[in-house]
């Protein structure tokens, strides 16, 4: 995290004051495809992202300073740390301009399909995982 650099927010949303427990980026990519309102975020070996939001948004920034005590980090973020970030206090945006998706970020329907099915056995395989220990 690079306190100098700037913070992002995307959403669908007019906004001009983020509530406390919104996310933040340093990342203005992710921003933007958080702005679609997907249920997927695909983050590829070579760091592309995909998504399966369709829903047109709005690219903010942060017009203020943000410290430390500003933000922390997403709980169980199935992003690489220090991505995305929480924060602790409302901050002003300032609108950086509508965001559209692209079909080249957009996910194609099977691989959000397979990446639904590898979440639920995920979840599954913690659920048994933890009974088992409780039986030993």
């Amino acid at each position: 995290m690079q306190s100098t650099d700037a913070w992002y927010h995307g959403s669908p949303q007019s906004l001009t004051l983020l509530a406390t427990g919104s996310t933040i980026t340093q990342e203005r990519y992710l921003a933007e495809v958080f702005s679609h309102k997907p249920t997927l975020v695909s983050l590829g070996d070579s760091g592309r992202l995909r998504h399966n939001g369709s829903a047109a948004g709005f690219l903010y920034r942060v017009a203020e300073t943000v410290g430390p005590d500003d933000i922390i980090p997403v709980p169980q973020s199935a992003m690489p740390a220090g991505l995305e970030w929480l924060i602790t206090r409302p901050l002003k945006v300032i609108l950086v301009g509508p965001v559209t998706p692209t079909p080249g970020e957009r996910m194609l329907p099977l691989a959000a399909q397979i990446l639904r099915l590898r979440a639920r056995l995920c979840r599954r395989f913690d659920r048994a995982w933890r009974c088992l220990r409780r039986r030993i």
